[in-house]
């Protein structure tokens, strides 16, 4: 492999398209694990994809010789302090979009960091005496949300996109 930081971006953005061509496969498959391969899968499609930014903010970060253009954690070049140290305009609308908590960057951020949250159980109230002993208790739609195998593709193709927009702006002439 080439020595290039655009490698790593490709790399990790195909990664995440293998990940999600195992995931429809265990959706269109009867295996009995068939829910455990979703989740695995799911996990390592939001694992490459962070991957993948991370990989497009250290190209951008070592076009423009940044500082911090070996940080470890996108969260790390996407902020308000990296902009003001030195104008970059593909920084600046990456910065924006992961400030706004309904883009696909700032949810592909947040689903990452969900990752590395310790599992909790559903905090409950403490329960009058006088209540029934038998709850009703449904199974559908109490669990927290899942991303969808059609909302991973689409942050793949939006961050594909993006690193070749970029891609063209940072090509010296």
């Amino acid at each position: 492999m080439a020595h290039e930081l655009y490698t790593r971006t490709n790399q990790k953005i195909y990664f995440a398209g293998l990940a999600l061509e195992t995931m429809n496969k265990a959706l269109q498959g009867g295996a009995m694990n068939a829910q455990a391969l979703l989740q695995a899968e799911r996990e390592s499609a939001v694992f490459h994809l962070y991957g993948a930014l991370l990989g497009l903010c250290h190209e951008i970060a070592g076009f423009y010789r940044l500082p911090q253009a070996h940080a470890n954690r996108v969260e790390l070049l996407l902020t308000q302090e990296v902009l003001d140290a030195k104008a970059i305009p593909e920084l600046a609308e990456m910065v924006e979009l992961a400030r706004s908590p309904g883009t696909w960057l700032a949810q592909l951020v947040a689903a990452h960091a969900a990752l590395y949250q310790t599992l909790q159980a559903p905090k409950k109230i403490k329960a009058d005496v006088f209540q029934p002993l038998i709850e009703v208790v449904s199974v559908e739609g109490d669990g927290p949300e899942t991303l969808s195998r059609d909302t991973l593709e689409e942050w793949r193709q939006n961050l594909k996109k993006m690193a070749i927009r970029f891609r063209d702006g940072l090509n010296e002439c």
